[in-house]
């Protein structure tokens, strides 16, 4: 089975760290976000996916090429037309009607995708929040969905669609987006993929439900480090460094250089990184930083940036430099 993965959003609520580096490539628990999604749909017997890329989309392509030993093909949106617009560009690469299995990367999930791709039935990933009006939610009779609705500013339903979808039919998938375009049919200024959905559904395709009782979002600093700390408590790893102090979970890249240092909980160290005469809790620090004579805490530090002083609470972006005296 296919997956179809879009990378192609900007992160701006993520700046200064998106700045140089792709949202999906911001380090959580040890590796990137795509990462983590990579090793659940390969886990499942995903063997092709087409990936959506855009902004610094080559970063995109190379990390994953470079990484796993499976068939993609990328494919760039230049103009954000929204989820719907995105999908519909990678029609020339879906053959026939086969199934495909859609999920946002920016979704950190923890669930069972192996029962979920046998479903007979288009399925979609759903969870109960509190405030909808966020989220496209589903309105369901107990067993199959009656209705889809995008950001509802009358909340109709608490079961937000989380961005995992497993589509039976995707002929019937791309008909429905291209009524959206041919009838200039959006939502908030997008084509959005609820409403073809909804599509669906009113043409009499037959959706059910998953519950997803793991879904980490990434999308802003206080979400990624909260992730971060979420994933760690069943991904806990580091090696002993002498003279320093490790409190679970953290992850520490075994490279990393530590020297007189606490840190953790919920930290992770990145590759080639330098910390000295540190503390170090509830963070990130990237690949190649230096963080010394300091203590850091809910904070997210860049590739190669360098902090010496003593702040308490910082977000820094890739190859920044701060000296505090």
């Amino acid at each position: 089975m296919k997956a179809i993965i879009p990378v192609a959003g900007v992160g701006t609520r993520l700046r200064p760290h998106t700045f140089s580096h792709p949202k999906v490539l911001l380090n959580v628990a040890g590796k990137p976000i795509i990462g983590h999604i990579m090793d659940k749909l390969i886990a499942a017997g995903i063997d092709e996916a087409i990936v959506i890329v855009g902004y610094l989309g080559d970063m995109i392509e190379e990390w994953l090429t470079t990484n796993y030993d499976i068939k993609f093909t990328f494919v760039t949106q230049t103009e954000l037309l929204g989820l719907a617009h995105a999908l519909w560009m990678c029609k020339p690469y879906v053959q026939d009607d086969e199934p495909l299995f859609i999920i946002l990367g920016d979704t950190i999930f923890d669930v069972e995708l192996e029962p979920v791709l046998k479903s007979p039935y288009s399925t979609l990933g759903v969870k109960e929040v509190e405030d909808p009006r966020r989220f496209g939610v589903a309105v369901t009779d107990g067993n199959t969905i009656q209705r889809l609705v995008e950001k509802p500013d009358t909340p109709v339903s608490n079961l937000a669609i989380v961005g995992l979808y497993l589509i039976r039919h995707s002929a019937s998938l791309f008909a429905a987006i291209d009524h959206l375009i041919d009838n200039n049919i959006t939502t908030k200024g997008e084509f959005q993929l609820t409403d073809a959905l909804e599509f669906m559904i009113e043409g009499g395709e037959t959706f059910t439900t998953f519950p997803v009782s793991g879904w980490y979002d990434c999308g802003k600093p206080e979400t990624l480090l909260s992730t971060n700390q979420t994933l760690l408590e069943n991904n806990s790893y580091s090696k002993q460094y002498p003279g320093c102090i490790i409190i679970d979970p953290v992850f520490i890249a075994d490279n990393a250089i530590l020297h007189n240092a606490i840190i953790g909980p919920n930290t992770t160290i990145g590759e080639q990184a330098v910390i000295t005469d540190a503390i170090i809790k509830d963070s990130i620090i990237g690949n190649e930083a230096r963080v010394i004579h300091i203590m850091l805490n809910n904070s997210i530090i860049g590739n190669n940036a360098s902090i010496i002083g003593h702040p308490h609470e910082i977000s820094v972006g890739d190859y920044s430099e701060i000296l505090v005296g």
